[in-house]
């Protein structure tokens, strides 16, 4: 409690952009709810709509119109499932410039690494803290 007193009294909140902050929990709950109808009203499973996104989101960075979604919504954009595929696509254009073509094969993943390692070490984790369930 005492650090949150600390925030306001040096001024942190006054400085934070929540125009920004609400834009990125609109445009990322609209992402989310747009999956939950396709999970609703369709017939694909989740896992054909996670890829759907990814591949959306490695799509619309390339033809550049993913960037000015990113700089309007930040965290809105780019922490669910599609910011995964922008995440691709900016490394390996990264990559690209820097090794040729054969950085397109390495730079997504470079990018990536981090959320991956995480990913991998926060389920590991949770695996060995609750007891996994299979589907009944």
């Amino acid at each position: 409690m005492l650090c949150i007193l600390c925030l306001f009294k040096e001024g942190a909140f006054k400085q934070m952009d929540w125009l920004k902050l609400f834009n990125s929990f609109w445009v990322g709950g609209l992402f989310c709810a747009f999956a939950q109808i396709l999970i609703d009203k369709t017939k694909l499973t989740p896992a054909r709509i996670m890829v759907s996104y990814v591949v959306a989101g490695v799509i619309l960075t390339a033809f550049r119109i993913y960037e000015p979604l990113v700089e309007f919504a930040g965290g809105g954009a780019t922490v669910p499932i599609i910011g995964f595929g922008y995440t691709l696509a900016k490394g390996a254009e990264k990559a690209v410039k820097a090794k040729g073509l054969l950085g397109a094969l390495s730079g997504g993943a470079t990018a990536a690494a981090t959320g991956i390692s995480a990913a991998i070490f926060f389920g590991f984790l949770c695996s060995l803290i609750f007891k996994p369930k299979g589907k009944k």
